[in-house]
Order: C-alpha cells, then structure tokens, then sequence
C-alpha cells in the first residue's frame, strides 16, 4: 500500500518513515528514538517557549498544505527564542491527528519542518515529539535556544530615548487571512482549496504565503542582541498590543508613527499593520545611536518610532503620531 492512512499503517510503520526526514541540529547529542532527547547547552542556561497550532482555530486544511504546517510551526515558535536574543537549537513536536490521515501527509509535514529550519535557522533540529489520535488536528511544538554568553533581551529593557524599529514586514499576513475569508470559502462556510490556490498563484500570493507559510527573521534576533537591543517581541498579535506590552513591561511610552509604520507594510492597510496579527515580524528598541543594517538576515528594517517618558495619567503607553492607540489586536478568548 503506498499511502496508507494512520490506521491502516500504525504508529511504528508512520515513524519509521517519519523520523529520517527531520533535521538533526547541531546541539544535538542525542535525537528520536529514546524516551527523550539530549542537547548540549554549553551556556548553561535554556532559553525554551512552547505554542499550539489548532485546526479550526489557527489553521484549515482546506487552505493549508501539509507542508505548510510543518513550516508555519518553524516560523511561529522559534521567532520567540529569536526575540530573546537567542540562536535556536532545538524543537520538540507532538501531533494529534485523526487515525484516517495519511502518512503521506505526515511525511509532507516532516519536509515542511525541514525545509523551513534549512531556511530560517540552520543547525536547529527536530528532536523528538509525540504522535497521538485526535478528531481535529492538533500540533503543539516546544522550542529551545542558547543565548551564547548574551544576556536575554527582554519586554522590560526599552528606555526612553531609545528607537524604535521593526525586523519584517507588518500587515501581511491579516490581509490574506482577509483574502481567503473572502474568496476562499463555499456557501457552507467551508474552505476551498482550489480557489485558495489561485490567490496563492496571483496577485494576492504574498499576502497569502505570510499567512500560510510566513518567514520570520529567526537568524535577526542574535544579531541585533549584539547590537545592543534594550527590548525586543515578536510581533505575534498585532503591533498595537504587542508594542504596548513593551510599554507596560518597560514603564514608557512608545510612540509610533504612522507613515513609518505604513512604510513597513508594504501591501497592506495601516490598520491590517497595527491590528491585524500573526506577522512575526521582530518589534525591537535600540539605544539613540545605533542604527542597523537596512536588511538582516534577508528582513528589513525599518524604524517606525521612539520610545518616551510616560506620562502618570496614560492607560496604555502607546500613541500613533502623538494620539493614544488603543492596543487592539489577536486575544483568542475575545475572537469569533
């Protein structure tokens, strides 16, 4: 049988041609195949992050391949490691899945994993995980880095005075979750992959890969620890709230300005920049007199705001062009 479904194929045929597609990493001292994995952490200290990607809630199978998956659960996780300042060495990843899904398809996510480590974070590996049952398909990925000597950068650094810059594109990847609600859905509400696919081949491609398989700029956050970053966030749920949880974490305020902000969202709304989410891009300050690179790690960067004593009376600590913003953006119990 050449693809045959979980059920038909078991646990130990699925692994078996599973396990040789994932990246071994260069941390790795020991990979799948025991009771747990071992990874050398010369540091001392583990930078670790965990997340779930839930069918339904933050993916469709009708829009997302497979390999998709494996890819977007790359980019998603090891953006915060990343955003510590950290280089990433290791993920573990456990999938629940319905007994009826092919292992092809599980090999087609194994690739995706592959391919997007290759891409984004050379010398990280995959090094264990659990396969499991499940009537809708679940992924949750634990993630690990080595911080190399740096100390972390955190929320709380950023200092007034500092800059204001964003790694990556914002506004994206809320854009082409508009496009596909909008094209990409039948009279029931249901997913279509074929009219999915012709947005992703068209003019609204970019806007769609940002979505279903984004690339973040892993290999930027060691280097702009290096730089001196004071404070540093994946832009994960929408600029507004994420930078206002710099602001709140660091006592300032950040004040954003609109034609910068608009200049980092090419092919997208300001609105879909601020609010819309799932951009993780890198949202990071930076002391007066540092200026990067126009580009790292094949990102660019852009400032788009300055950080600035907050006043005793302000709820947020955010404003766009000196008007407070409200931190509207992804709050999974407030979504629907």
């Amino acid at each position: 049988m050449d693809d045959p479904t979980l059920h038909e194929a078991g646990e130990l045929e699925a692994l078996r041609r599973i396990l040789p597609l994932l990246p071994a990493g260069d941390a790795t001292e020991l990979g799948p195949g025991d009771d747990a994995a071992v990874v050398r952490a010369p540091d001392g200290r583990v930078v670790v992050t965990t997340d779930t990607m839930l069918e339904g809630a933050d993916f469709r199978l009708g829009w997302s391949t497979w390999h998709d998956l494996g890819w977007k659960a790359v980019a998603t996780n090891l953006i915060d490691v990343a955003a510590m300042g950290a280089r990433p060495t290791s993920l573990v990843v456990a999938l629940a899945v319905p007994p009826s899904t092919h292992v092809s398809s599980l090999e087609d996510f194994a690739r995706g994993l592959a391919d997007a480590v290759a891409s984004m974070a050379p010398g990280c590996g995959v090094v264990g995980g659990d396969l499991g049952t499940a009537p809708h398909a679940t992924i949750a990925v634990t993630a690990f880095g080595d911080l190399e000597g740096r100390a972390p950068v955190l929320r709380s650094g950023a200092r007034e005075g500092d800059a204001v810059w964003c790694v990556g594109g914002l506004g994206l990847a809320a854009t082409g979750l508009r496009h596909l609600f909008a094209q990409a859905l039948d009279a029931a509400a249901e997913p279509v992959r074929a009219a999915a696919e012709r947005l992703r081949a068209g003019g609204d491609g970019a806007s769609i890969e940002a979505q279903l398989a984004p690339v973040s700029p892993i290999a930027a956050g060691t280097l702009l620890a290096d730089l001196g970053a004071t404070a540093m966030l994946d832009v994960s749920d929408g600029l507004a709230l994420d930078a206002a949880r710099v602001a709140r974490a660091s006592g300032v305020r950040i004040a954003l300005e609109a034609a910068a902000v608009a200049r980092a969202a090419p092919g997208a709304s300001l609105e879909a920049a601020l609010h819309g989410g799932e951009d993780h891009a890198l949202l990071v300050t930076l002391p007066a007199g540092v200026r990067p690179p126009a580009e790292l790690a094949g990102h660019p960067v852009r400032r788009i705001g300055a950080v600035d004593a907050l006043a005793a009376d302000e709820r947020h600590g955010v404003t766009l062009d000196g008007a407070p913003l409200e931190p509207r953006g992804w709050d999974p119990y407030r979504a629907g």
